[in-house]
């Protein structure tokens, strides 16, 4: 459990561009206190998946100061980096699975890099398979699963270990309306522990049903409502 008053990421003027092009984020600050649960929603190509892959530490920004569990990453070391990807749990949307391993190993693979025993191991990769329908699907490997269970997979997977956070890229994109609700009240749960969360939707329906607070990506700027508790970007001043 983490402190509210902890930011487990900060983002101050952030910017971002790949190569010579325009920049795709612009200006974007915020913070995400430890415990809290953000949708980040916008159209199409408004930068979410540059935003979320910024808070993985997968890009570094083009300019701007980005702090994650308190660290200043552009004085981290890269040869840390990995330790603190350890404490983040993703979904993105090419789900990521290891095509020779079955749902069972994916799942485990965040346990058996952090040495867990292998009868703990069992233990709770089976029941969250179980916990997303997949319990009769825990040997077949992701090329025989539909989207939707390899997304299903690609979920446990991140949340196998408890990070203390967790950032999905539309993560219910390819489920039903049921299994997308259960999904959530999983994330819920998790969030409930201290676990920080920022899902990536168009679901808009969802997002009003569940009411956490949502931030909103237009043209690669921030805009942060007034009771998310993180700080409006000045870039939506003007």
């Amino acid at each position: 459990m983490y402190s509210k008053d902890e930011n487990v990421v900060r983002f101050e003027n952030v910017g971002l561009r790949y190569g010579l092009g325009p920049e795709v984020l612009r200006d974007v600050s915020f913070e995400l206190p430890a415990g809290s649960f953000h949708f980040l929603s916008g159209p199409s190509g408004a930068g979410k998946t540059s935003l979320l892959k910024l808070m993985y530490l997968a890009q570094r920004p083009s300019r701007g100061l980005i702090t994650v569990f308190g660290r200043d990453i552009a004085t981290t070391p890269r040869d840390e980096l990995p330790f603190l990807r350890r404490m983040i749990g993703v979904v993105f949307q090419d789900f990521s699975l290891l095509d020779h391993l079955s749902a069972f190993d994916n799942v485990a693979l965040p346990l058996r890099v952090a040495r867990a025993r292998e009868s703990e191991v069992a233990k709770h990769v089976e029941e969250l398979l179980a916990w997303v329908e997949l319990k009769d699907h825990m040997d077949a490997r992701p090329p025989t699963l539909s989207g939707g269970q390899q997304q299903r997979v690609a979920i446990a997977r991140a949340v196998i270990s408890q990070p203390r956070l967790i950032l999905a890229d539309e993560p219910t994109g390819n489920v039903d309306d049921r299994m997308a609700l259960r999904l959530m009240h999983l994330y819920e749960e998790l969030n409930k522990l201290g676990t920080t969360i920022i899902i990536a939707t168009h679901n808009m329906a969802l997002v009003e049903r569940l009411g956490h607070p949502c931030l909103r990506l237009e043209n690669g700027r921030l805009i942060v409502p007034s009771d998310s508790g993180a700080p409006l970007s000045p870039a939506e001043d003007g």
